[in-house]
């Protein structure tokens, strides 16, 4: 099924219902009542569900954490997971090229992390000795060096803390 998305976005229209609403349970159980957000990393399928009407409930959830994260300016993505979203949104959820474009920029309004050799190096070295996928484990490593406590992703095992990085599954 086709994802019809236009630029101006249903998830810029979402993002604002949402605003109006301020965000709501999904930030509030990360963050505990009251308190701000920690410092999180988004993995590729929270700013996958947001534009999945296939899945509306997790679409919710995905459009409620990235609009807290931005409100709160405590959203991180890196440029692998900016790359993964468009060629997901593209090829999976049949999200025009130039509409996914715009989503790129969009999100590209999170922090941004920059993997050097260093990072891809400590990715490796953790696939190597973990049995993880390297690509879990540049996000991890991205996720650590940009100073986040919390990795948002469903790829991960939820609860699970690894370098001072827990891992949350937002979906569940």
């Amino acid at each position: 099924m086709a994802s019809k998305v236009d630029p101006a976005g249903r998830v810029a229209s979402l993002i604002a219902r949402a605003a109006e609403a301020k965000a709501g349970e999904t930030a509030a159980r990360i963050r505990g009542a009251g308190r701000e957000l920690p410092r999180t990393f988004l993995d590729t399928n929270v700013l996958l569900y947001a534009e999945d009407s296939r899945e509306p409930k997790k679409r919710q959830i995905a459009v409620e954490l990235i609009l807290e994260h931005k409100l709160q300016r405590t959203g991180v993505v890196s440029l692998q997971v900016l790359q993964e979203f468009f060629v997901n949104a593209t090829q999976k959820l049949n999200v025009d090229p130039g509409v996914a474009r715009y989503k790129v920029e969009f999100h590209s309004r999170f922090d941004v992390v920059e993997p050097k050799l260093t990072d891809v190096l400590a990715a490796i070295d953790f696939h190597r000795l973990h049995g993880t996928s390297y690509w879990d484990a540049l996000i991890l490593v991205c996720a650590k060096q940009s100073g986040c406590r919390v990795l948002l992703t469903e790829d991960m095992q939820h609860g699970q803390m690894i370098d001072g990085v827990t891992i949350v599954n937002p979906f569940i």
